[in-house]
């Protein structure tokens, strides 16, 4: 049998059962869809987290106070956790390698001007903030460097917050009361949006100082260290552990390079897309299932058909290439299928939806068609085997 005639046979017994043909590719389509559809979802949300995470660099350490892991028991008075201080967040950028130190508290507070008030968050920082977390100043200046101990009472409006209290008016040299206490505008930021669900417009920032005051704290929240990004970090948490160790006496303190977090997100978020394309791939089993059971009816219906075959001087080896040709078309069929409609409606889901975000990886969807292609394969062989193993007498009695 030459190869133009083989694959006539094939295409033949296709198209002259159309309507088993379309429905046994639906399943293969409907599952591919599923894959591509969540897996489009999965990824696309993989890259929005990553993206709205390292948007400020990933050239940053965080140092917060007290250990994550400890060992051992308690030892009373000993035990306890020295705070952070703005002292210690000085002392830091005298570490080889570190660009900026800035010290950070934060929480709510009602501010009000004029009759209007809010609550908002309010974030005791240091000088070098707005530079750290690449943040703009609109119009005035951001908060100057002073000396930690006699902190200028000075308040520096998100865009949203100036927008509530102040309308139209400028704001600059305008006294504000955040948490029962008078500060100076000096400086509005420009819109930043949302972080990971953080309003940065909807913030006010004062000095680091004055935010311990403002919320009786003896310690800060967090130190957060920039670091030239040509810096070899393992070296350098080192060196910042020995500075702080050097300070406290020991280590009451915890270290996380961004990059480590990076890794354990992109970890999660990547055992999640692939958790979610395997829901979809159940739908492939079923299809699969189904071309299992049109196959086998089909050679009941074709037992003549194969005995005709047979006697011409069909081989049974071409006997089983043809039915595992006919169920690889109809899954691969049902594959292409199912990719166009599940990028349709990944693209459909984002026109709907602008703010969520869709990528359809293309190493899914070449996988997916592979999938689809190797389960109507395997679908196919305990069909074309029987078929290929029919008695040719025996067949041709059926007709």
């Amino acid at each position: 049998m030459s190869t133009a005639d083989f694959l006539s046979f094939v295409w033949g017994s296709v198209s002259a059962h159309r309507l088993r043909s379309v429905l046994t590719a639906l399943g293969i389509c409907v599952g591919i869809a599923a894959v591509i559809l969540l897996t489009s979802i999965g990824a696309g949300l993989h890259e929005f987290v990553i993206a709205e995470f390292t948007q400020f660099g990933t050239n940053i350490i965080g140092i917060a106070p007290g250990r994550v892991t400890t060992q051992g028991v308690s030892i009373g008075m000993f035990g306890t956790v020295r705070p952070l201080t703005i002292d210690d967040a000085q002392a830091l950028r005298r570490v080889p390698g570190v660009l900026l130190s800035d010290p950070s508290v934060s929480g709510n507070a009602e501010v009000s001007v004029q009759g209007r008030t809010r609550r908002v968050m309010v974030y005791g920082v240091g000088p070098d903030f707005a530079h750290a977390f690449h943040l703009e100043v609109a119009v005035g200046q951001f908060l100057p460097p002073d000396d930690p101990s006699q902190a200028r009472a000075f308040a520096v409006l998100g865009s949203k917050v100036r927008a509530e209290l102040f309308g139209g008016e400028t704001p600059l040299g305008q006294r504000v009361e955040i948490g029962g206490s008078r500060y100076r505008v000096i400086g509005v930021l420009e819109s930043k949006g949302q972080v990971l669900g953080v309003d940065l417009d909807d913030a006010v920032y004062v000095p680091a100082a004055r935010g311990l005051e403002l919320y009786n704290r003896e310690g800060l929240m967090e130190i957060h260290v920039i670091h030239d990004p040509q810096a070899d970090v393992g070296r350098l948490v080192q060196r910042l552990r020995e500075m702080l160790i050097a300070r406290h006496g020991r280590e009451d303190f915890t270290i996380t390079p961004q990059q480590k977090m990076l890794d354990v997100l992109n970890s999660v978020l990547e055992v999640l897309t692939f958790a979610v394309g395997a829901l979809g791939a159940i739908s492939l089993v079923v299809g699969g299932v189904g071309i299992l059971t049109i196959m086998t009816i089909a050679v009941a219906e074709r037992t003549a058909e194969i005995g005709v075959l047979r006697a011409l001087g069909a081989r049974r080896r071409q006997v089983l290439a043809l039915f595992l040709a006919e169920a690889m078309l109809l899954a691969a069929a049902g594959g292409l299928a199912g990719l166009a409609l599940g990028f349709g409606l990944a693209r459909l889901l984002h026109a709907i939806f602008p703010g969520l975000p869709v990528t359809t990886p293309s190493l899914y969807a070449v996988l997916a068609e592979l999938t689809a292609v190797s389960i109507g394969l395997a679908a196919g062989v305990v069909p074309a085997s029987h078929a290929s193993h029919l008695d040719p007498v025996e067949a041709l009695r059926a007709e």
